[in-house]
């Protein structure tokens, strides 16, 4: 019994004292054996993007900008996610190898819509990547690259560290190269508002702009989360950092390797939380329980079973509440038939849902307008507006209409005044429904000018351009 004691006492003191080393002589031992283990994620964006960028130029001093920004994913590297004007635009990201043949992990947000990918290895080399999954609620992606065998990092379990440890984080901030920060686990199972289905890991290690899709690993090494996401009303580090616990992406990565996405539960409802006052109303009793449901999409697979003002109370024997009911579902096997509890009009009842397939979420509404087009005569581009793009720009009354997205500086369009972000809803009387009502515009004289009517800020007025400086 003694010699047990003393030899666990001893194998916890060699535990501590490797941390403690870790903290107090730094991390360059650590750094060498895991640094050639993570990557840097080149993506060539789609240029469907264009009127996107343009709106959120034109809309980045606007008064509700910082809140939009509060909670930022990282996906830029040293451009902030600018392109060049005129092409395609490169961004950064991280990532890191977690099979020697090949397999790399990196955040969703950071490959999806790609045209290509790229991975810069830890010795100079870069080479093509293929995506192989991504999941869209987990925000993990998984890529393959052929480059002979190569250093894995070892996914561990962030359960094995408590708050107050220390973990290091190692991505390409900014797009400066790799760079390595420490701090300590602030805190664990954190939700997040744009993100309510994922426990996420807190750290006040430094993460920045390019960090993401890097990893967040223990003082032996071993990966425990994934980095993706920072609170900042600036952009920068705050020491308020967020990383999806390796035990979820170590699941979603064996999804991702075996068939390319993750099947995940769908029912379809909207709940809203209970409150003393709808108990009372509804249950009979001010002691809240279960999920009010909203709505039921009429699509869904809860279509014609479940109903609005039904209170959800379970599912199989798995109590619900309003904030555990997505963690729920999400992990019901689409295809199954489950039971789900609920209280309608007083009564209790069993109904037998069949569980659909969580869909991807849509595509960004400001980048379906479509790739831009280069308007010669007037040195401008422009892309089709949506109707996501004029409430962005506060002309949702307005139909059609496109949005500057390029000028030449001195250029015809740019000499008269217009500014990216613009909508151009007329040329003379000519409605504009379609950048192909002004790929071929004449060009404007001072003998024959053309007038645009412009909505900048919500305000609309008329712009005549003459190829000249206005008088």
């Amino acid at each position: 019994m003694t010699t047990r004691l003393l030899m666990a006492t001893a194998a916890l003191w060699t535990a501590c004292a490797a941390s403690a080393a870790s903290v107090n002589g730094g991390y360059a031992s650590l750094v060498r054996q895991v640094a050639p283990s993570v990557v840097t994620v080149e993506v060539q964006e789609l240029a469907q993007g264009a009127g996107q960028r343009a709106v959120e130029r034109a809309t980045a001093d606007s008064p509700d900008s910082s809140a939009r920004d509060f909670v930022r994913r990282m996906l830029s590297g040293a451009d902030g996610g600018d392109s060049a004007p005129g092409r395609a635009g490169a961004a950064l990201g991280s990532g890191f190898i977690i099979d020697a043949a090949g397999l790399i992990v990196t955040n969703r947000h950071v490959i999806v819509g790609a045209r290509s990918v790229r991975v810069k290895l830890a010795d100079g080399r870069e080479v093509p990547a293929v995506v192989v999954g991504a999941d869209a609620t987990t925000d993990i992606a998984l890529l393959r690259v052929s480059a002979g065998r190569l250093p894995a990092l070892r996914l561990s379990s962030s359960e094995k560290l408590a708050v107050g440890d220390p973990v290091i984080a190692i991505g390409n901030p900014f797009g400066l190269g790799q760079s390595v920060t420490a701090g300590i686990l602030s805190a664990r199972a954190r939700v997040l508002e744009q993100d309510p289905l994922i426990d996420f890991l807190q750290t006040d290690a430094a993460i920045n702009m390019g960090n993401s899709g890097g990893p967040l690993l223990s003082a032996d090494g071993a990966v425990v989360g994934v980095t993706t996401a920072i609170i900042s009303p600036s952009g920068g580090s705050v020491g308020l950092g967020f990383a999806i616990p390796a035990e979820t992406v170590a699941s979603v990565v064996a999804e991702l390797e075996a068939h390319g996405r993750v099947n995940r539960g769908y029912l379809g409802i909207s709940v809203q939380a209970m409150t003393p006052a709808l108990a009372l109303a509804l249950l009979g009793s001010d002691t809240p329980t279960g999920a009010l449901i909203t709505s039921v999409d009429d699509k869904g697979p809860a279509a014609g079973e479940l109903a609005a003002g039904d209170v959800l109370q379970s599912i199989g024997a798995t109590p619900v509440t309003f904030p555990s009911l997505g963690k729920i579902a999400v992990r019901l096997v689409p295809g199954t038939t489950v039971d789900t509890s609920v209280i309608r009009d007083g009564s209790q009842l069993t109904i037998a849902v069949t569980v659909g397939q969580l869909p991807d979420p849509p595509d960004n509404p400001l980048q379906s307008g479509g790739p831009d087009t280069w308007v010669p005569n007037l040195d401008l581009g422009v892309a089709n507006a949506t109707s996501e793009m004029r409430k962005a720009l506060k002309a949702e009354d307005e139909s059609g209409g496109l949005i500057v997205t390029q000028l030449r500086h001195d250029g015809v369009g740019a000499v008269a005044g217009l500014k990216i972000g613009d909508l151009v809803t007329h040329a003379g009387t000519k409605h504009l429904d379609d950048v192909a009502d002004l790929a071929d515009v004449s060009k404007p004289t001072e003998k024959r000018p053309l007038l645009l009517r412009v909505v900048r800020g919500g305000s609309p007025g008329f712009i005549a351009i003459t190829g000249s400086e206005q008088r």
